[in-house]
């Protein structure tokens, strides 16, 4: 389960309310007699604050936060789905399940807290390479359309579960073309971008490409169809679709924080201006949290990497790959280039 990280979207709450509550509570969380004063028993206003910790990336500090609220109030279904999430951001995926099982068990019938737990389940699957767990992440992604059929963002994470698992724990090209036929209904910009992962897997990238260019095509309002398209052309170097994708997505909200990183790539990606490269990945290192459903900060390391290599800069690129690798040890092409690069150092 990697895919669906780029797609993941948070729910982000009112700036003006989270700058306050910040300033209320701090980012610490505070002892339970500050909490009552408060709000009583109302757990609303902690709620508000672990997102805001979770949104800026204080995940240590969410989970302080959540577990006091949870020790307030143990029926509160929404503290444990944060408390998963927060346990998943730091790759604590025991916790993070026990948590979103919580959540699940307090509100069965909620589409986003089985999605949710089934994303966990995925990640605890990954690191134990379990085939139990394997089964469980489908049957919860089954669960979240059951309980919604309109969850877009559950029907994707079903359909890449479909492509990417094998047979024996329910990998399926056919059921996965009916979740995109299914998306495409209820999102013909979605129908488009779930029909070109279908295609990636069936390693037609010229019918991908197509999918790609008729989801923009569409003008979406929001930005992540442009960052999806990005990161397609990223992996296939494709400087000239990238820089088109990403000027659509800025056209949408130039603000956005992930543009940095877009625009740090493709400029790696085409071996051009890579001093404004090299300032737009390190301003997204050192601006944005590490999150799962952004991209990684191990990603901008290895492309801080390729852009030193770029440059003659074999000792700098070396050090990027280490970090990256402590980051996320199991980037392949980081390995290699690392390997190369120490061969040729020492």
């Amino acid at each position: 389960m990697t895919g669906q990280q780029r797609r993941f979207s948070l729910q982000i709450l009112e700036a003006t309310m989270l700058t306050f509550l910040a300033g209320a509570i701090g980012i610490q969380a505070a002892p339970p007699n500050r909490w009552r004063a408060a709000g009583g028993n109302d757990t609303s206003a902690i709620l508000q604050a672990a997102e805001h910790q979770f949104n800026s990336g204080n995940y240590g500090n969410a989970i302080t936060t959540l577990l006091s609220a949870v020790s307030q109030n143990p029926g509160n279904a929404e503290a444990y789905y944060w408390l998963g999430r927060s346990y998943y951001e730091v790759r604590d995926y025991d916790s993070a399940v026990t948590q979103a099982e919580k959540s699940v068990a307090l509100d069965p019938k909620n589409s986003l807290y089985h999605q949710w737990l089934g994303r966990i389940y995925g990640g605890k699957a990954d690191r134990d390479r379990s085939f139990f767990l394997a089964k469980k992440v489908k049957k919860e992604f089954e669960d979240a359309v059951g309980l919604d059929s309109s969850n877009v963002s559950a029907r994707r994470d079903l359909e890449e579960y479909c492509l990417d698992a094998p047979w024996i724990v329910g990998g399926s090209k056919d059921e996965a073309r009916q979740q995109v036929e299914a998306i495409a209904v209820i999102d013909p910009v979605e129908g488009h971008l779930a029909r070109a992962v279908l295609f990636e897997a069936d390693k037609n990238s010229a019918a991908a490409a197509k999918e790609y260019q008729e989801a923009l095509a569409a003008k979406p309002k929001r930005i992540d169809p442009y960052l999806e398209a990005a990161h397609y052309y990223q992996g296939q170097g494709n400087a000239a679709e990238m820089q088109a994708a990403i000027q659509g997505a800025a056209q949408v909200d130039a603000k956005d924080p992930r543009l940095a990183y877009y625009e740090g790539v493709v400029r790696v990606v085409s071996n051009s201006d890579l001093g404004t490269a090299e300032e737009y990945l390190k301003s997204y290192l050192a601006t944005t949290p590490d999150r799962s459903d952004w991209p990684s900060h191990a990603a901008a390391r290895e492309w801080l990497g390729r852009l030193y290599e770029f440059e003659g800069k074999r000792a700098e690129a070396a050090e990027q790959y280490r970090s990256a690798l402590r980051l996320d040890p199991g980037r392949k092409d980081a390995q290699e280039r690392l390997a190369k690069l120490d061969k040729e150092l020492h």
